[in-house]
């Protein structure tokens, strides 16, 4: 590869958080150990059954992971953005991945390798913080993401898959928009596209973000978090009315 992209490899790596918890001689280790790899859009990042051999960050693009059954049943458990982390916990236990990591778009992933990642476990404590607190808000999204499957509707699905991928404990380097179709956006949320599409202007009516070219714009992200579906977009809209009527010259949108 060439200097432009080992440069750009090496600034993911030293930007992420767990590089502030190394020494610098040993975060120079693990940019000396660790490369990069180029995904075209449906290829694998991790793949089921294979070892679980690198731990991987999302430089740019997005890996979707989930797992698919003979019979055609396939799950998405949730998506991993740029500045993203997945795989630890595979690495903590020797064997293979459970899951596939599939890329949504062309992307491009950085891998440290599971010796350098099993080196920082046995040596540093406050990787090992820094891991208990990523894991953490790793299950905290887990648990999450199965309460709104089981209990909620399409719109508040979506609004809490949006939610999650703003978590800075996970996406550290997340702004407040997210590039992202509204057709990968109904595969994290598993909602059709049509149906997406729906819900999205709904939340935007609702106030909770503005659907933009190429993605979203979160404008409340707290909201998103606990929005619950229509009888929440109507308490919210009929906020923005009020409020807009105590502020001449404004105009609601909706």
């Amino acid at each position: 590869m060439g200097n432009a992209a080992v440069l750009t490899l090496e600034t993911m790596l030293r930007d992420s958080l767990w590089a502030t918890t190394l020494t610098g001689d040993e975060l120079d280790r693990v940019v000396r150990e660790s490369h990069e790899r180029r995904i075209l859009v449906g290829g694998y990042a991790i793949r089921c059954g294979e070892p679980a051999d690198h731990w991987i960050g999302v430089i740019e693009g997005l890996v979707k992971m989930s797992v698919s059954y003979p019979d055609g049943r396939h799950s998405t458990f949730t998506g991993v953005t740029a500045s993203g982390w997945a795989g630890e916990g595979s690495l903590l236990k020797a064997g293979r991945w459970r899951y596939d990591g599939v890329a949504v778009r062309d992307t491009r992933i950085a891998c440290v390798p599971r010796r350098a990642f099993e080196r920082l476990v046995s040596t540093s404590l406050p990787f090992n913080r820094f891991l208990l607190s990523h894991l953490n808000a790793r299950l905290s999204l887990f648990i999450g993401l199965a309460e709104y499957d089981r209990l909620l509707g399409p719109d508040a699905r979506v609004a809490r898959c949006l939610a999650s991928l703003f978590d800075p404990d996970l996406y550290p380097r997340a702004g407040n928009f997210v590039h992202l179709s509204q057709e990968e956006i109904g595969l994290l949320s598993a909602v059709s596209r049509q149906r997406t599409n729906e819900s999205l202007h709904e939340l935007e009516r609702a106030g909770l973000l503005r659907v933009e070219f190429g993605g979203v714009t979160v404008l409340d992200l707290a909201g998103l978090r606990g929005y619950s579906g229509a009888s929440e977009a109507r308490r919210r809209i009929s906020c923005l009315h009020r409020r807009a009527a105590a502020e001449p010259g404004s105009q609601p949108r909706g």
